[in-house]
């Protein structure tokens, strides 16, 4: 990464020409920047042969108004530069794309709807270190443009056209739009075209995880018994080895859809399921009569079934725990956060949007009902389990992620053991307990963003 960061001036046209760059002579010894010839000036996509003027006494690199126009800007910035004598290039950045669901031009203050503020958190960060971000929707992307409509945070939000970034960030939140032909069409073009790093490239359906997981013999003791459900007799044999077994949609979220169902003691079965008000539950006297009232569902919807776990609980509500596991600036895997989430009163799984809270992982672990021994030792079991895991994902699932959201469990004896994987972590759910202006996921992905673009 480029350990120069220098502020950014625009000039008006009768000081400077378009085709001319004034930076100060210690940058340009700094850089080793010849003092003649030309050389190419280069900002995300955008490329621009530009004679360099020395200045005396000067930190600034001063651009002519007209030029910084066609590169997007507007006003003052600090950007992070790097001169290769090969390609004779000097680059600036770098230039981070946010690919977002929908934005809401009428709400400015609501524009991408609930990740409003984590975008202009990001902005804020990326001005701290040096970088420049966008964000932009499938609608804005036309093939073949050099070009993309996107909005920028200075002071307000404002629609620009702006080069192709190095990095791209994908935060789509549906499968459907991430799948549009234009949307694989324009990232494969800007890949092959401009080399722009795209990462978290895909949703993650929850049986390729675990089936891609189960090649590590190492990651093994990690997975709970599951499979793609394939129907009634799968049911019953899973309900034979199991006190309770889960159907979880293979690709769904926030803990929609999900079904746990246990043998009752007095024989027969009952079903729980996830309703926004809590837990409906229904009694059955036999295996046979449940699955006929869930079988309409198992026709529309894919759906994994997997081993019951006993966790342990606080104040008899399941907890569970999701670690942030983000690449850092060197490319490297790394723990940002883990929280402990409890499930709220009547519901048995712990998302927030269900009504669950979060707590320090240590807070959990003391009220928990764990033997005093497993404590400590889960304390630093998790983030090894986390990493590991994520390096599993890497390893066997052929797609560019730079953070996951890793859900994981301890069952009653301190057993550590995988839920679930999420390729596009909530920029809610893990967020950390202490309330800090720009938090440490956001920094992290900048890093990582840095580290891509060699910048």
């Amino acid at each position: 990464m480029s350990q120069l960061k220098i502020p950014v001036q625009t000039v008006h046209s009768g000081i400077l020409q378009e085709n001319a760059v004034m930076l100060g002579d210690k940058s340009m010894k700094k850089l080793k920047i010849p003092a003649h010839g030309p050389i190419q000036l280069a900002f995300g996509s955008f490329r621009q042969e530009v004679a360099v003027i020395s200045v005396p006494k000067a930190d600034s690199l001063r651009i002519n108004e007209n030029l910084a126009r066609r590169m997007g800007w507007r006003g003052r910035l600090s950007l992070n530069v790097s001169y290769s004598s090969g390609s004779r290039t000097l680059r600036l950045g770098p230039v981070i794309g946010v690919l977002v669901s929908r934005d809401h031009p009428d709400q400015t203050d609501k524009l991408f709807g609930t990740i409003t503020m984590f975008c202009r958190e990001l902005t804020h960060a990326c001005h701290a270190q040096g970088a420049y971000v966008y964000f932009f929707t499938p609608e804005a992307l036309q093939e073949g443009r050099n070009a993309i409509q996107g909005w920028v945070y200075d002071e307000g939000w404002r629609k620009l056209s702006l080069p192709v970034a190095d990095v791209i960030n994908n935060r789509l939140t549906s499968r459907k739009a991430e799948n549009k032909p234009s949307v694989q069409h324009f990232l494969a073009e800007v890949k092959s075209r401009y080399g722009t790093h795209f990462f978290n490239e895909k949703f993650l359906d929850k049986t390729e995880v675990f089936e891609a997981l189960a090649q590590d013999p190492a990651l093994q003791r990690y997975l709970p018994e599951s499979h793609a459900f394939s129907g009634f007799n799968q049911l019953k044999k899973m309900c034979g080895s199991y006190q309770s077994v889960f159907l979880k949609p293979v690709r769904g979220s926030l803990g929609k859809g999900i079904l746990r169902i246990s043998r009752e003691e007095g024989g027969g079965y009952r079903l729980y399921s996830t309703t926004a008000m809590g837990t409906r539950k229904q009694s059955y006297p036999s295996l046979a009569k449940l699955f006929q009232s869930i079988a309409p569902k198992m026709k529309t919807t894919r759906f994994q079934i997997q081993q019951g776990l006993q966790l342990m609980e606080v104040s008899r509500r399941p907890v569970d725990f999701r670690a942030l596991v983000q690449k850092n600036g060197t490319g490297k895997w790394g723990v940002t956060s883990i929280v402990a989430r409890t499930a709220g009163s009547n519901h048995f799984v712990s998302n927030l949007a269900r009504g669950g809270s979060l707590s320090t992982v240590r807070e959990a672990l003391t009220k928990g009902s764990l033997p005093a021994g497993v404590r400590e030792s889960a304390q630093v079991q998790l983030p090894k389990a986390a990493l590991a895991i994520a390096r599993g994902i890497e390893t066997h699932i052929p797609a560019h992620f730079g953070e996951l959201g890793i859900d994981l469990a301890l069952d009653q004896s301190g057993r550590i053991w995988l839920l679930e994987v999420n390729s596009k972590p909530s920029k809610n759910d893990n967020t950390p307990l202490n309330d800090q202006k720009i938090r440490p996921s956001v920094k992290q992905m900048i890093l990582y963003c840095r580290y891509l673009a060699g910048l």
